[in-house]
C-alpha cells in the first residue's frame, strides 16, 4: 500500500469524500421525493396520485445513498459513528420511524380501499414530515458541536423548519419538470413560496457556522481563503437570482426547459454542501474528531475501499438507468 504514498492520510480523505458524496447525492435526490410527500396537504385527491408516480420509479434507490452514507461512517470511521449517533440517537428514532412510515403508506395507498386512502395520504405526509425535520434537526447540532443545550437546540429546531422548506422547494421543482397543466402551475406557486425559506435557511447555517469556531471564521475570512472563496456565495447569489427570473415566467411555452428550474434547485444544494464541507474539514466530529484520527486500520480501510469500487459504481448504474428509463413526464402509477 506504501506504493500510493502514506494509507494513514489518503484512504481517511478517499473514505470522508465518498461519504461526503453520498451524503450529497442522498439529500438532492431523496431531499425531492421527502419534499414531494410534504407538499400533499396544498393538493388534492388526483394531484396527489401524480405526485406520487412522479416519485414511484425512484424513491427507493434515492434512500440508497443514505444506508451507503450511514454504512461509510460506520466501517470507515467508528469512533465518529458512535459519538454522533449517540448525541443524536433521539432524531435518528424519529427519523427511521418516518422513513418507515412513508414505505408502509406508499405501499398502501394504492391497494387500500377508497375511503382509507385518506389515512394513508395523511400517514405519507407525516412520515415525510417526521424524516425532514429530524434530519434538519440533526444538521443543527452537528454544526452546534453536538451538544445538548437550549441554545443548540433551538437552533436545531430553526435549521430543521428550513431544511423541510428547502426541500419542500426542491420537491415542487421536481413536480414542474415531470408533470404539466394545472399541476405544474401549482407547483410553481409552490416553488415560488418556498425559495425564499431556503435563502433564508442557508444564510441561517451560513452565518452560524463561522460564529461556532474560531478555526471555521478562520478558514473563511483570512486573506487569501475570502477571495479564493468568494466564488461559492456569488454562485449561489447568482442562482438563485435564476431561480427567480425562472420561476416568474413559468411555465415556458410548449413546456420547454421545465428541468431547468431543478437543476438550479440541486446546483444551490451542491453549493451549500460545498461549504459546509470546506468549513468542518478535516473534523467529523466538530472541533474533536479528525477524520485521520476517528479512521480504521489503514488495512482495514484498503480491504473495504475494492468492495466499494464494485458496489459504487453499481449504485451509480441502477440509479442514471432507473432516471433514463423513466425520464419525460410522469404518467398515471400503476401497481399491477
Amino acid at each position: 500500500m506504501n506504493t500510493f504514498g502514506d494509507p494513514t492520510i489518503w484512504l481517511p480523505f478517499v473514505f470522508a469524500g465518498l461519504m461526503g458524496l453520498s451524503i450529497l447525492i442522498y439529500v438532492v435526490l431523496d431531499g425531492f421525493d421527502l419534499g414531494v410527500g410534504v407538499l400533499f396537504p396544498f393538493a388534492d385527491d388526483a394531484e396527489k396520485d401524480r405526485m406520487i408516480a412522479t416519485i414511484g420509479p425512484f424513491w427507493d434507490a434515492n434512500e440508497t445513498w443514505l444506508v451507503l452514507a450511514v454504512g461509510l461512517l460506520l466501517v470507515a470511521f467508528p469512533a465518529a459513528h458512535g459519538a454522533i449517533l449517540t448525541a443524536l440517537y433521539l432524531p435518528v428514532a424519529i427519523m427511521l420511524i418516518g422513513l418507515i412510515m412513508r414505505g408502509v403508506a406508499f405501499e398502501f395507498r394504492a391497494k387500500a380501499p377508497a375511503p382509507h386512502k385518506r389515512l394513508w395520504n395523511n400517514t405519507f405526509f407525516a412520515g415525510s414530515l417526521m424524516t425532514s425535520l429530524s434530519q434538519g434537526f440533526m444538521l443543527g447540532m452537528y454544526i452546534m458541536g453536538l451538544e445538548w443545550t437550549v441554545v443548540n437546540a433551538a437552533f436545531s429546531l430553526l435549521t430543521a423548519v428550513f431544511l423541510t422548506v428547502g426541500y419542500s422547494f426542491i420537491g415542487a421543482t421536481w413536480v414542474i419538470h415531470k408533470t404539466d397543466g394545472a399541476l405544474q402551475g401549482k407547483s410553481v406557486d409552490w416553488a415560488k413560496g418556498g425559495i425564499w425559506g431556503l435563502v433564508l435557511g442557508i444564510g441561517l447555517i451560513s452565518a452560524a457556522t463561522p460564529l461556532v469556531s474560531t478555526r471555521i471564521f478562520d478558514k473563511w475570512f483570512s486573506w487569501p481563503e475570502a477571495l479564493l472563496l468568494s466564488p461559492l456565495p456569488v454562485l449561489s447569489a447568482l442562482l438563485v437570482f435564476a431561480l427567480w427570473w425562472m420561476l416568474r415566467r413559468m411555465p415556458f411555452s410548449n413546456d420547454r426547459l421545465s428541468w431547468l428550474p431543478f437543476a438550479a434547485a440541486s446546483s444551490l444544494w451542491v453549493m451549500a454542501f460545498i461549504g459546509m464541507a470546506y468549513s468542518f474539514y478535516p473534523y467529523v466530529v466538530p472541533e474533536k474528531l479528525t477524520i485521520y484520527e476517528a479512521a480504521s486500520a489503514p488495512e482495514s480501510l484498503f480491504i473495504i475501499l475494492i468492495g466499494t469500487l464494485f458496489v459504487l459504481p453499481t449504485i451509480l448504474a441502477y440509479t442514471v438507468l432507473a432516471y433514463t428509463v423513466f425520464r419525460g413526464k410522469a404518467t398515471e402509477l400503476r401497481y399491477d
